[in-house]
């Protein structure tokens, strides 16, 4: 058994979590903020029998997508007075993150 941790976008969240639910997947889901945006992002952990995984991991790429973002970045050296206005630059947000972690012991209350 694996225990997979998946850190997803907050936008991409319900339509994972259906799709899973739809599968038959059990999974508990934490709130969660990224580094860089600092936006909401979803961390949801799903024990798995080992010869589920490769299908799950197959349904958190095809409802996660990654896109790009246009963020306004100030220069890290812009003074006060500068006149400096933000340049707009693209990122890429969504997608997923998958850990996989090997599960020893699993029980159910």
């Amino acid at each position: 058994m694996k225990l997979l941790v998946c850190v997803v976008h907050n936008r991409d969240r319900n339509r994972l979590t259906d799709e899973m639910v739809k599968a038959g997947y059990k999974f508990t889901i934490i709130g969660s903020s990224g580094g860089f945006l600092r936006e909401g992002n979803t961390t949801i952990l799903v024990g798995v029998e080992d010869e589920k995984l490769e299908e799950l991991k197959s349904l958190i790429q095809e409802n996660c997508e990654q896109r790009e973002q246009l963020v306004n970045v100030t220069p890290f050296d812009a003074g006060p007075g500068g006149g400096l206005l933000p340049s707009p630059v693209r990122v890429p947000v969504g997608g997923a993150v998958a850990f996989v972690l090997n599960v020893d012991e699993f029980a159910r209350f």
